[in-house]
């Protein structure tokens, strides 16, 4: 599995055996950011979705989001920027695409996957 699903970053496991369905990042110092990830990896818990949630606050975004690279759950949250407007970014970690949702879109998103 590891050798057909990675890139140069890390794995990227297929849904079907992923040790987590999404990986919540919490990402600046704002305490806005961790509230809503917190608030958010509840949700898709409640939801049946396993979850990785990284509230490190000493740990900066950028390795953060390397080691979300390495671990390589298919989905990944980010929560920091748009926080205060409730906003999050939606990171597919197979296709790289990267989209800014309100939380409630992102939840809808994460939680109609097959």
């Amino acid at each position: 599995i590891a050798e057909l699903n990675n890139d140069e970053k890390g794995l990227i496991w297929p849904s079907a055996v992923a040790p987590f369905d999404v990986h919540v990042v919490a990402t600046g110092k704002d305490e806005v950011a961790y509230g809503l990830a917190e608030a958010i990896a509840a949700r898709l818990e409640a939801a049946g979705l396993d979850v990785l949630y990284d509230d490190r606050p000493k740990v900066s975004p950028g390795v953060k989001f390397g080691d979300a690279e390495l671990i390589g759950v298919p989905q990944i949250v980010i929560v920091g920027r748009g926080a205060a407007d409730g906003e999050v970014e939606l990171w597919d970690r197979r296709t790289g695409d990267r989209d800014v949702l309100p939380m409630d879109q992102a939840l809808v998103r994460l939680t109609e996957r097959p």
